[in-house]
């Protein structure tokens, strides 16, 4: 009887110990661009702690300093007290999904949706755990929000990398008055991309311009798309376009040798491909979302009542580019570094 007692306490104190080894909590970050950045040390002593699920659409640049600056900010805010979960859905919005309702069974306390396919998967996975969406172009758009004035409400808020349109409408004309053609190339699987390429299609037609659409619906027929686009144009214009952003040397070995310029929405893109941009910092976009999300965690600021919010676009060129095209920067254009 007191082997059989002894045996038995034994085995609790097993399961006990395989328990504890098990359950530890550690971050999952296949692929996380550099997550635990910026941590500090004990700074929740017996407080609360946060888990935050991060779904990023692909890894590209932009994508990448967006989350790089959201877990920079959330951890100078929150210290030790949250902990990430990073999973990169390779482009693919089905596999968005999956890592979405995987957050919200484990039971998540903040989604944060890096792209529109990634924001879109949350909102169908979840009306409950709060969301935070960045570089996503329009929330109207991205939602279906037909009357949307600036807040989502319910749970969902987060940040836009919208540069003014119209305002990348006159840059391309400030660069290339004497064009005639422009085509204007896509990702048509991106909706946030129709939406930026209609209305800029409609700002340069004002201009003067003959614009032509040039829509891909994945990355394979890429090349064939843009190399009709280059021989039928003065100049291409590329949205924030993640597909573009993720391919951008295929643009740039079809357009460069053709002597084809490109005007682009982001700096990524125009560091890949690009003479010029009106350009948003990306990090600097993630790290509003991580203080928003601080917010929402503590109790500061309630979800619903959050506006979206917007990062200030800078003129930017490649010099590179511009150099072997025989292009000269207008006055107030920042080089982008390499």
């Amino acid at each position: 009887m007191k082997k059989r007692l002894l045996a038995a306490l034994m085995a609790g104190a097993m399961a006990l110990t395989m328990t504890a080894c098990g359950g530890s909590g550690d971050d999952s970050q296949t692929g996380a661009p550099d997550a635990d950045a910026g941590q500090t040390d004990g700074a929740a002593d017996a407080g609360e702690t946060y888990k935050v699920g991060i779904v990023q659409l692909v890894e590209h640049d932009a994508l990448d300093a967006a989350t790089k600056g959201f877990q920079d900010a959330l951890t100078e805010a929150l210290g030790d007290a949250v902990s990430f979960e990073f999973n990169n859905a390779q482009n693919d919005s089905n596999t968005c999904s999956t890592i979405v309702n995987g957050y919200v069974s484990s039971g998540v306390d903040l989604i944060m949706a890096n792209a529109t396919p990634a924001l879109q998967a949350a909102a169908a996975a979840t009306g409950d755990i709060p969301i935070l969406g960045t570089s996503v172009t329009e929330y109207g758009v991205a939602l279906e929000i037909s009357d949307f004035s600036g807040t989502v409400g319910g749970n969902i808020s987060g940040t836009s990398d919208l540069a003014p349109l119209d305002q990348q409408a006159a840059m391309l004309q400030e660069w290339f008055p004497d064009a005639k053609n422009v085509g204007l190339l896509y990702c048509s699987a991106e909706p946030n991309s129709q939406y930026q390429v209609d209305v800029v299609k409609a700002e340069l037609e004002k201009l003067g311009y003959t614009c032509t659409l040039y829509a891909f619906s994945e990355s394979n027929d890429l090349s064939a798309v843009c190399t009709t686009a280059a021989e039928a144009s003065d100049v291409l214009y590329v949205p924030t376009d993640n597909t573009c952003a993720n391919n951008s040397g295929i643009i740039d070995n079809i357009c460069r040798p053709a002597k084809v310029p490109v005007i682009a929405g982001e700096e990524g893109i125009c560091k890949g491909c690009g003479v010029a941009t009106l350009s948003i910092s990306y990090e600097d976009l993630g790290r509003t979302t991580g203080e928003m999300a601080a917010k929402i965690l503590t109790g500061e600021a309630d979800i619903s009542t959050m506006a979206i919010e917007y990062a200030p676009a800078t003129k930017k060129y490649n010099k590179t580019i511009c150099d072997e095209l025989g292009l000269t920067a207008p006055e107030g254009y920042v080089e982008i570094e390499a």
